[in-house]
């Protein structure tokens, strides 16, 4: 029996959280893999390196937003399947930089989309949709859950959203998306609110004086685990038929709990060390975000194992490890 080919990703955006561990996951499951950065000589690409798998990646430089660049990537690398989660990622962010964020998300997956159809090759594309785009949630959102968006990162996410549903209705494309919930891990930069409670309560353990500063601590959100949620991503693009799924824990918190759980896991007590910055405030948010990812169980086999506290244990372990390291 002959063996069977070794299957080619490209994942644009692998620098970050997400593109990490789908990395990671891709090469333990034998894949080729490649990785675009905007210039790839030049980034650092810390979190591949964190994780120990930077060499065993093929890196190259790919403007999304250029189309051209785009083509040419695909022809020369001939992906079997696509991962696009590249893109401003930061809904804080895109209030300053609207236009930057709708360009590198929108026009840059409508370029994966076009160029994909123009080499005519069967490359699957996977596109890192978002829970944002269902704006509050009080009902738990599933597939069929409309959109209404309420930051530009948003209204970005839902335009490419649309994007592939065109592409794969008008063109056959095998192009689907992944509706993401909130997911978190140790390799989450500092400017989300996650990561910068559990760095700055582990400084605080450690015997920093400072403050924490939080905008709305009311808010409820759907946290989850991101290694396992890039599990989720390649199922996606394994199946026979392209769909787009929600992928959640199906539970919710409030921000004030994540903050309690992760100063408790410390044997601190929050509240002398948080404190309120209306400065933080976003000109609008998401009060509630709950999900209903049965669909991803039910047709994927794909349900998430850690919740919130799980989420806070490891994340706080992982961050006092680094800051043990760091000083001894």
């Amino acid at each position: 029996m002959s063996a069977q080919p070794v299957k080619r990703a490209l994942i644009c955006g692998i620098s970050g959280q997400d593109g990490s561990y789908l990395a990671r996951l891709l090469l333990s499951k034998g894949y080729e893999v490649y990785g675009t950065s905007r210039d790839a000589q030049v980034a650092s690409f810390a979190n591949l390196v964190h994780l120990g798998i930077r060499d065993q990646i093929t890196l190259e430089s790919v403007a999304l937003i250029d189309f051209r660049s785009v083509l040419q990537a695909l022809m020369k690398i001939q992906p079997d399947e696509v991962y696009n989660l590249a893109g401003q990622s930061s809904v804080s962010l895109s209030f300053q930089q609207p236009v930057e964020t709708l360009e590198s998300i929108a026009q840059g997956t409508l370029n994966l989309l076009e160029a994909i159809r123009f080499t005519g090759r069967p490359t699957k594309l996977y596109n890192a949709g978002s829970s944002e785009c269902f704006g509050n949630t009080e009902d738990p959102a599933d597939e069929k859950t409309p959109f209404h968006p309420r930051s530009p990162y948003a209204v970005a996410k839902a335009t490419a959203f649309w994007e592939v549903v065109n592409y794969r209705q008008a063109y056959g494309l095998f192009a689907c998306s992944g509706i993401l919930f909130n997911h978190e891990s140790p390799l989450r930069p500092e400017r989300f609110v996650t990561r910068k409670i559990v760095a700055s309560a582990c400084r605080i353990a450690a015997g920093s004086h400072e403050k924490l500063y939080l905008g709305n601590i009311s808010i409820e959100r759907d946290w989850g685990w991101a290694p396992e949620y890039v599990d989720a991503m390649w199922l996606m693009l394994q199946q026979s038929i392209a769909e787009d799924y929600v992928i959640a824990t199906g539970e919710s918190h409030s921000l004030e709990q994540f903050v309690e759980a992760t100063f408790s896991r410390l044997g601190l007590e929050w509240r002398s060390h948080v404190a309120s910055d209306s400065a933080l405030l976003r000109p609008a948010d998401i009060t509630v975000g709950k999900a209903n990812p049965n669909r991803a169980h039910q047709q994927l086999g794909w349900k998430a194992r850690y919740k919130m506290n799980d989420v806070v244990q490891m994340m706080v372990d992982a961050e006092h490890g680094e800051s043990r390291s760091a000083t001894s």
